[in-house]
């Protein structure tokens, strides 16, 4: 799959440079107002079987490229703004947006691709549409500035992959028009490379921050319209990102933990779903979204999306991920885990949680219910349990041993 998203990449490369591939302009507007607008290019290449072999096809988006007007959204209705590029017979592009009100970025990438059109995939051995997902695809940059990447920039997505380039996007924008303020993407960046070095002259890296230790545990909630609370959560947060950092010139790992009296929360709880998201001033957003499966009765963590500002970095993080399954428990009982945690999120940001509780869907009274503990914390229980009676195993073993030794040493002096 790797080198079918570097032949993509070249593909582009090479199509721009011939004037084969043009840039296409989309806009999401709402009345009079603009709240998306996209100038680019791109190309797609999607990996189908035929009926005796697999084939690579390199789709470009076309000029005819239009906006679905059923399925754009500038999210005034509390929902993730979104832009839906369609083209050909079934084929879409699909970006959604979410901010922090410091940052925003393209929560996730969604391709759709029909089969049926045999004109882009003759002799398929199945028809239909396809629709792939990818979350977390890294494309972030401050608010009211423009997110700029001429460099192709390619993301895998399920049996396919997407190059952008000639990149320029906005997102949440102030007028109808693209800022000229840019966040510049880390490939058309050219300051990272390392200072010359004179004769005489030594440059010392400079050293690791160190270990930030562990978080301070804070409590969350979230409250319904009635000003009841209907989400709890206590926990110990520690974020674990790995990102380039100009001063060292090198993608570095860095912990930090989440300071709660510089946390707010907010969220929302609906019948089957509810999310927590926890800001902390001028830094990071992090959300959390919990699942019920009214089925089961059992509830789960789905999802997890950062933001954050990191200072040595080239540009704001994010990641996101909407498939998870973690701290899964049964509706009725809240969930906890004394044990350290680490809830994998994507490959570049993982989430360590401390001494975590968590309530997210039938909180009474202000009050956790009855905790389901995790594994690890049953495990870490069990172990004294099994020293102790081992203990008293071998205790025992040594009793009967005295006794029986005494039982015969006094046989050994009966009475003639």
């Amino acid at each position: 799959m790797r080198l079918s998203h570097a032949v993509a990449a070249l593909i582009v490369a090479w199509f721009a440079d011939f004037g084969c591939i043009q840039a296409v302009t989309l806009n999401v507007t709402e009345g009079n107002t603009t709240c998306i607008k996209a100038d680019l290019s791109a190309t797609f290449s999607i990996t189908y079987n035929t009926s005796s072999s697999t084939r690579t096809v390199q789709v470009p988006l076309p000029n005819s490229t239009v906006v679905d007007a059923g399925r754009k959204s500038c999210g005034t209705d509390g929902s993730s703004p979104w832009l839906v590029a369609v083209f050909g017979s079934g084929h879409a592009l699909g970006l959604s947006f979410l901010t922090n009100g410091i940052l925003y970025s393209v929560a996730n990438l969604t391709l759709q691709y029909n089969l049926s059109d045999a004109s882009i995939f003759p002799e398929a051995n199945r028809s239909g549409v396809v629709i792939v997902v990818l979350p977390s695809v890294g494309i972030s940059a401050t608010i009211n500035t423009t997110y700029r990447c001429m460099s192709p920039s390619t993301f895998g997505v399920g049996g396919a992959a997407v190059t952008f380039s000639d990149m320029r996007l906005e997102a949440y924008m102030p007028g109808n028009d693209l800022s000229p303020t840019e966040s510049v993407c880390t490939a058309d960046q050219t300051s990272t490379t390392a200072p010359p070095t004179t004769a005489g002259t030594t440059t010392t890296a400079a050293p690791a921050p160190p270990p930030p230790g562990t978080p301070e545990r804070g409590t969350y909630s979230v409250n319904n319209l009635n000003g009841t609370v209907c989400l709890l959560a206590q926990m110990g947060l520690q974020l674990n990102v790995s990102y380039f950092s100009l001063s060292q010139n090198k993608t570095i790992q860095e912990l930090v933990n989440l300071t709660p009296n510089l946390t707010r929360s907010s969220g929302s709880c609906e019948a089957s779903s509810a999310s927590l998201v926890l800001a902390q001033e001028g830094s990071s957003t992090l959300n959390f979204t919990f699942t019920l499966n009214s089925t089961s009765n059992k509830y789960h963590l789905s999802g997890i999306t950062l933001l954050a500002n990191l200072s040595d970095a080239t540009a704001p993080f994010s990641a996101s991920n909407t498939s998870l399954d973690y701290l899964r428990s049964t509706l009725g009982h809240s969930y906890m885990c004394n044990a350290e945690q680490t809830l994998v999120v994507a490959t570049t940001f993982s989430l360590n949680t401390f001494r975590l509780q968590v309530q997210p869907f039938e909180v009474t009274t202000n009050q956790f219910a009855t905790a389901e503990e995790c594994q690890v914390d049953q495990d870490q229980m069990l172990i004294p349990i099994i020293v102790g009676a081992a203990l008293a195993g071998l205790v025992l073993i040594v009793l009967i041993a005295y006794l029986i030794g005494r039982r015969r040493s006094h046989a050994g002096y009966q009475t003639i």
